[in-house]
């Protein structure tokens, strides 16, 4: 069992967990992630790690409720426990492997959309502790739906902000402010991107222009997180990888973002059959959709 330490509401069904880990927070590097139960019948959930404190030995988890298994999980308040907190898992962010010399030599541009906002958080901390230059992208529909900027702000050199309406920072697309960036003379020798599918797709067509290497996070695919589901799959270079094992990130110029997008879009179905089930099951009722017997 895994203590929930702290639950923070960050934006409307946005909540932040502080899960008491040691090993995992040991363990941890940037780019990993964990999968979470809620209890000993409830589904394996995966989600990016967006903090972790090896003296603390806890981990930061962030969760937007938006199926029955992240409801039963944001359900749970501070003081109560997780069934399952396994990890980490998946291959950390290619850079903690590389000489910190040359790191310090580069600058990088962090892009995060929405939630992604959470997993580029450890990524830009992490090159922050080690001396290297960041200066960070987040956009958001709208001001209520930031997170995560005064921590960015923290640990990047230079934090920009976008909003669909306007209510915060520039009105706009976060691929317009990496354009207004790069034409206004900034260098960059790295993008990271982190979202919403369609957002990465275009920020991957945008990068391509200045021939800028992009990393992209593929974190949405994952299912169950050890990739035997097959849920995870994604064409990369022409080739079949599995998100879970071999990702969650890659190179976002050899990504098909439109098969990966098609993909997404094949669970719709059981995820609002499944709402429709614990809808039933809350309600009293036996299930009448067909899975109960």
């Amino acid at each position: 069992m895994y203590k929930i330490l702290e639950k923070k509401l960050l934006a409307e069904n946005i909540y932040a967990m502080r899960i008491e880990a040691p090993r995992v927070a040991h363990a941890a590097l940037p780019g990993q992630f964990v999968i979470v139960r809620a209890d000993a019948t409830g589904e394996r959930v995966p989600l990016t790690i967006a903090d972790f404190d090896p003296n603390e030995g806890s981990v930061t988890i962030v969760i937007q409720t938006l199926g029955v298994s992240t409801r039963k999980i944001c359900a749970l308040e501070a003081g109560e426990y997780l069934s399952d907190f396994a990890g980490p898992l998946g291959r950390p962010s290619e850079f903690v492997h590389e000489p910190i010399e040359e790191l310090q030599k580069r600058r990088f541009v962090f892009i995060g959309g929405g939630v992604g906002t959470a997993p580029v958080y450890p990524q830009v901390k992490w090159l922050h502790e080690h001396g290297v230059a960041v200066d960070v992208i987040i956009g958001a529909k709208n001001r209520d739906m930031l997170i995560y900027t005064e921590e960015m702000a923290r640990v990047c050199n230079t934090l920009h902000i976008t909003t669909d309406d306007g209510s915060a920072g520039s009105k706009g697309l976060v691929t317009a402010k990496l354009e207004e960036l790069i034409t206004a003379g900034n260098h960059y020798d790295e993008c990271v991107a982190i979202g919403p599918m369609i957002m990465m797709k275009f920020v991957a067509l945008t990068t391509l222009k200045y021939a800028l290497k992009t990393t992209v996070s593929l974190n949405a695919l994952m299912v169950d997180g050890t990739g035997m589901c097959g849920a995870c799959r994604v064409t990369v270079d022409g080739k079949t990888r599995f998100t879970c094992v071999e990702g969650p990130e890659f190179d976002a110029h050899k990504v098909d973002f439109d098969e990966a997008m098609r993909r997404q879009g094949m669970y719709r179905s059981q995820e609002q059959r499944a709402a429709a089930i614990e809808a039933e099951r809350e309600a009293g009722h036996k299930c009448r959709i067909g899975l109960d017997k």
